[in-house]
């Protein structure tokens, strides 16, 4: 099982950064792909961007060249690095881990970042 524990959002102005960071605890963390998601108000949860088990990363289109994710194994961490925020970037955003086989998934509770026009 992997508990996360997301960190790093906060009220920031449109064109500013912030990073994200999910910390995991449990057993295995390496084999797990993990993804960050945003939920916005009235919205359904979309995935932004993913990393492998590999290090292989992928973004929707609308974060592209804006949002990096990245991993470090053995602090068993996962940060998103937000650049060029927008007033639509406001959102939780959730960490979610993926086993490869996909059997189980596990889910933090997000944390709220704000962005000000």
């Amino acid at each position: 099982q992997v508990r996360l524990v997301e960190s790093g959002g906060g009220l920031v102005q449109a064109g500013g950064s912030l990073r994200l960071s999910c910390a995991a605890s449990g057993t295995m963390f390496s084999i797990y792909d993990m993804n960050w998601y945003q939920q916005q108000p009235g919205k359904e949860r979309e995935l932004v961007a993913t990393i492998t088990s590999g290090g292989s990363t992928s973004y929707a289109d609308s974060v592209k060249g804006r949002f990096a994710i990245s991993r470090d194994n053995a602090k068993m961490t996962v940060w998103l690095q937000i650049n060029s925020l927008k007033p639509e970037d406001t959102a939780v955003y959730v960490c979610n881990a993926l086993h490869p086989s996909l059997s189980e998934s596990y889910w933090g509770l997000g944390t709220q970042v704000t962005v000000s026009s």
